[in-house]
């Protein structure tokens, strides 16, 4: 009868195999997923606290070799994403688009500034480093005749980016949690139609390591063809929904490709040995008789 329990079919085995490596592929996909939108995220508040913007003025005379100095300094700083400049000139022209009217013309002379715009890098899209960055201006040239940004805005655009990701960061924790119990499960089906090998080992002096080893190496390959099965799914949707929205294509470059498919890859290997060790020692400290009541 013990015989008849014992019995080991390889076709139930490989079937089995392939089950839970097409399951453990469906659940880093999710895991996939995830990250995705992390980076994503990260990726689309990066953008908008670039496009918050300092203005700076100039000094009335500020001649065309100042200004192209000054701009040039302004992009070599640390806190400079890009810059541009607007002459006083193309402000009268674009007023006189939106108004009707020449206001150089109705008032005698051109009342408007010379004005460089700097868009800053996100990581100083902050109160507390525009008001340092803010002070340094006004101490970077004498051609800077004062500095304005939009407080209001940019505390609004911070709180909410923060509220955002607060969220996102608990949905992610709890869908990683789900995710790794599902793997988890999975993997401890395959190694439960093995647990009298396992103990068969034991009885013949195998160590702990050496019974864990053949495991670990092969559902950590199974972890790898699954990550790889995911990042294929991952790839075809992410690129049917830039074919959709193209202005998603701007916020994914080769660096994001490179984060998303290497965690996938990476998750799909760690959950695997993690899961199979786990999984593994469960049968290393059970009795004989303890295996028939699994």
């Amino acid at each position: 009868m013990n015989e008849k329990k014992r019995k080991f079919s390889p076709v139930t085995f490989i079937n089995s195999r392939i089950t839970a490596t097409v399951s453990v592929a469906l659940v880093l996909f999710l895991l996939g997923l995830i990250v995705f939108l992390l980076l994503f995220a990260n990726n689309f508040s990066n953008r908008i606290k670039e496009s918050l913007s300092i203005d700076v003025i100039l000094q009335e005379g500020t001649n065309e070799a100042q200004i192209q100095k000054l701009q040039k300094s302004l992009n070599e700083a640390p806190f400079t994403k890009s810059t541009v400049y607007h002459s006083k000139e193309e402000a009268a022209k674009q007023l006189e688009k939106d108004l009707g009217q020449n206001l150089e013309e109705f008032l005698g002379f051109n009342p408007l500034p010379d004005i460089i715009v700097i868009n800053l890098n996100s990581q100083y899209a902050d109160l507390d480093s525009l008001a340092v960055i803010d002070a340094q201006l006004m101490g970077f040239s004498n051609d800077i005749k004062e500095t304005e940004y939009r407080k209001e805005l940019l505390q609004v655009v911070n709180d909410n980016l923060a509220k955002a990701g607060i969220v996102l960061t608990i949905i992610s924790g709890l869908l990683l949690f789900i995710s790794f119990a599902l793997i988890n499960n999975t993997i401890r089906l395959v190694i439960y139609s093995k647990r009298f090998e396992i103990h068969t080992m034991q009885l013949v002096g195998a160590k702990k390591g050496f019974i864990r080893k053949p495991f670990i190496t092969s559902n950590i390959l199974s972890g790898i063809i699954a990550a790889f099965i995911a990042n294929g799914l991952l790839y075809w949707l992410i690129y049917y929904a830039i074919k959709n929205m193209p202005d998603m294509a701007e916020m994914i470059d080769l660096n994001f490709w490179s984060m998303l498919f290497g965690s996938v890859l990476i998750l799909g290997i760690l959950i695997s040995w993690i899961s199979t060790c786990f999984a593994v020692n469960k049968y290393l400290r059970a009795n004989e008789s303890d295996l028939y009541k699994m």
